[in-house]
């Protein structure tokens, strides 16, 4: 069953604003939503065509952006842990310089 989207405009352009998370990149960053579920957290898999909601973003640059839809998720992210970080940015959005702090500590 199709659920509609919780959308945030005002976290997503946070998070525009921020490091990308997988490379540090601080130009062309999107907002990338994460697709893995995991239900410990709340986080179910969307259905085909469905964004999950705006919670669950983080910083990409362009380039990783698309390498994260050229590949499973799974393999995308490794161990990284995408949606704590989520979580985390969701939490402190708005407030750009503990944003950047959560990113850094995120960084490989």
């Amino acid at each position: 069953m199709k659920h509609p989207r919780v959308h945030n405009e005002k976290h997503l352009s946070h998070i525009r604003t921020l490091l990308c998370c997988v490379c540090g990149d601080n130009t062309s960053v999107e907002a990338a939503h994460i697709r893995l579920p995991d239900l410990k957290v709340g986080k179910r898999m969307p259905g085909l065509g469905e964004k999950p909601d705006d919670c669950w973003v983080v910083p990409l640059c362009s380039g990783c952006h698309r390498q994260q839809h050229s590949m499973s998720e799974t393999k995308f992210w490794g161990d990284r842990d995408p949606l704590r970080l989520a979580m985390a940015l969701f939490i402190a959005s708005g407030d750009h310089e503990r944003g950047e702090k959560i990113v850094m500590a995120n960084l490989d």
